[in-house]
């Protein structure tokens, strides 16, 4: 056996020599950037070798890594077999990622499907043959099959009072004493980001909320990578549930012990989330989303005993899983469209959540279509020549100027890298200065009159955008065309639904632009890259994160869950490969 040290992280880890260095830190739990979940192809899983014997270099790290980072020791950590004593630093650790939590909500009438009943049993006649049977007569219930509510039952006697829980009219479990407290969590499982937030269920509080890059994402970046990677290894689905439940439960665990709450006193968690991770949430093989004709296991809504997923509430603890729509419109989507109050509108809306899936929703006077389009993970930073997530050091957003390109960093630290807002802006800008032509190819600086040509280096006969000089970040042209890619999904895929329901862009009344990655995207950059088309620029509204704000209204009003269900069922799906010309319709949008 061998050891692999890591400098950064002061951990050492035994393995056999042979075996990739991703492999190692993913059997030891330490998390690294893997967006293609470790085969080779996103060139995300850097790591510098210290010393000690690898594999040569291949022609895949070759293509990824520049000179200098080769000069430096950095490996793709999937592509390197440590062939014996190696020590390693990680590099690009998920610290600080900046996630959205907030959202509009609607006004909301609180009445909350789980409620308490308190009973004096004292002032109860004991002409029964049993304390069941004293339970059914004062609470009009019937027998009771739970057998931790059998047991709460018997201690009950003996304090004088006993509390009982119900979801909805059902009886789901009884407590000792008096105990009036009701909180629920309210969850957005994203593909990139897992929010929480932790609800007073009697007053409609929100009282804080949690968030974590989703613990999946070293399986794959994306539903199709996570999908394909449960499929190739035997337990993969068992790890990937395993990962969402352990997250999910340090949310819970971190919210209640930070606001002095027993967790014992939550009864509920509801969970928004893509229809693939409603399948990984609940253990259940995602596989025939992924292939043709993408027909999930399930799409209505589940109300489930916590205990029998893993998630660490009260006993008598309930799971609820909002409805989808499809095997690429889920639950996120349908909370969506009950936050942003599509159904009760009579104008032209066009809802866009931003981000890897794409997923688009048009309300022509309340009657619902929807798709979905394969974006990409670029506008999320990957993909990406210098991306990365949203995290201290990443520039989230620029202007050229005269004097040079402002950065806007988070943290107000040195750039180490560019998230999707700064990519956004860096395309919005390089169009603006007419850095690229219509096709998005970058344009010869000699001889060109262009005041911002300076911009443009070139490397390796190859040319690049330099974004930083110190240290350098650039834009490459292979990144214009990932955004190029990704725009072109996104407009294609709204056209599409306008030509479906017979309307033209002039007849849009309004945009919305939902999720946690579309709140941090300004109009003008939205425009600028031509994501969103110049005479629809005025019309954009933000709602924030509505897949998690959904699942909060689902705690507190049963009217809202109610409306979930029935709306879930009457959105129409429309599959964008079945449309014909769509390809023609997909390379025009391509254009900026």
């Amino acid at each position: 056996m061998a050891i692999l040290e890591i400098t950064n992280d002061k951990n050492k880890f035994e393995f056999k020599e042979g075996e990739f260095i991703f492999k190692i830190l993913q059997e030891n739990g330490i998390k690294i950037e893997v967006p293609c979940g470790g085969v080779g192809t996103c060139g995300k899983c850097k790591v510098r070798v210290v010393k000690g014997e690898t594999t040569q270099l291949s022609s895949e790290e070759l293509e990824h890594l520049s000179k200098d980072e080769i000069d430096r020791g950095i490996r793709l950590s999937c592509l390197t077999k440590a062939l014996g004593n190696v020590t390693i630093e990680l590099l690009n650790l998920d610290e600080n990622h900046k996630i959205l939590t907030d959202g509009y909500m609607p006004n909301l009438k609180i009445n909350p499907p789980i409620t308490k009943k308190i009973i004096n049993l004292s002032e109860c006649g004991l002409n029964k043959n049993n304390y069941e049977e004293i339970v059914n007569f004062e609470l009009n219930t019937g027998k009771i099959q739970d057998i931790e509510t059998l047991k709460a039952l018997q201690k009950s006697f003996k304090t004088g009072n006993l509390t009982s829980i119900f979801l909805n009219d059902e009886l789901i479990g009884i407590e000792p004493g008096i105990n009036e407290k009701i909180y629920g969590v309210a969850v957005d499982i994203g593909t990139t980001t897992v929010v929480a937030s932790l609800i007073d269920m009697v007053n409609g509080v929100e009282i804080a909320s949690e968030t974590m890059i989703n613990p999946q994402k070293e399986y794959g970046s994306d539903v199709l990578s996570r999908i394909d990677f449960a499929n190739k290894n035997e337990n993969g689905l068992e790890l990937l549930n395993n990962a969402i439940i352990t997250g999910i439960n340090k949310l819970i665990l971190d919210l209640a012990t930070q606001n002095n709450i027993a967790i014992e006193n939550i009864y509920e968690v509801s969970i928004a989330a893509n229809t693939t991770m409603m399948h990984f949430l609940l253990n259940i093989d995602a596989e025939s989303i992924g292939k043709s004709p993408y027909l999930p296991v399930f799409l209505s809504g589940k109300s489930i005993p916590s205990k029998d997923i893993g998630i660490n509430v009260s006993p008598f603890g309930r799971i609820y899983c909002l409805p989808g729509v499809s095997g690429y419109i889920g639950a996120d989507i349908v909370a969506g469209v009950i936050v942003s109050e599509l159904l009760k509108t009579e104008k032209n809306v066009l809802f866009i959540d931003i981000g890897t899936n794409g997923e688009i929703m048009l309300s022509k006077a309340g009657i619902l279509s929807s798709c979905s389009c394969a974006a990409g993970p670029a506008l999320e930073g990957m993909n990406i020549s210098y991306g990365m997530r949203a995290a201290d050091g990443a520039i989230e957003g620029l202007k050229f100027a005269e004097n040079g390109v402002e950065l806007k960093v988070i943290g107000n630290k040195d750039p180490v890298g560019i998230c999707g807002s700064g990519i956004l802006d860096s395309i919005s800008e390089i169009v603006r200065t007419g850095l690229v032509g219509k096709t998005g190819r970058l344009i010869n600086s000699n001889g060109s009159d262009n005041e911002y040509k300076n911009l443009i280096i070139e490397k390796n006969s190859k040319k690049f955008v330099q974004i930083s000089k110190n240290p350098e970040i650039l834009v490459s042209q292979k990144d214009i065309r990932q955004v190029q890619l990704a725009k072109a999904a996104i407009v294609s895929g709204f056209l599409a639904l306008l030509d479906e329901n017979n309307l033209t862009m002039g007849e849009i009344d309004e945009v919305i632009i939902a999720g946690q990655f579309g709140k941090h995207l300004t109009v003008e950059s939205l425009v600028g890259s031509g994501i969103i088309p110049e005479k629809l620029g005025k019309k954009v509204r933000y709602i924030g994160n509505s897949s998690k704000t959904g699942a909060l209204m689902c705690l507190l009003s049963k009217e809202s869950r109610e409306e979930m269900e029935s709306v879930s069922k009457d959105i129409k799906y429309f599959e964008l490969s079945t449309k014909e010309n769509y390809e023609k319709l997909f390379v025009d949008s391509l254009n900026f």
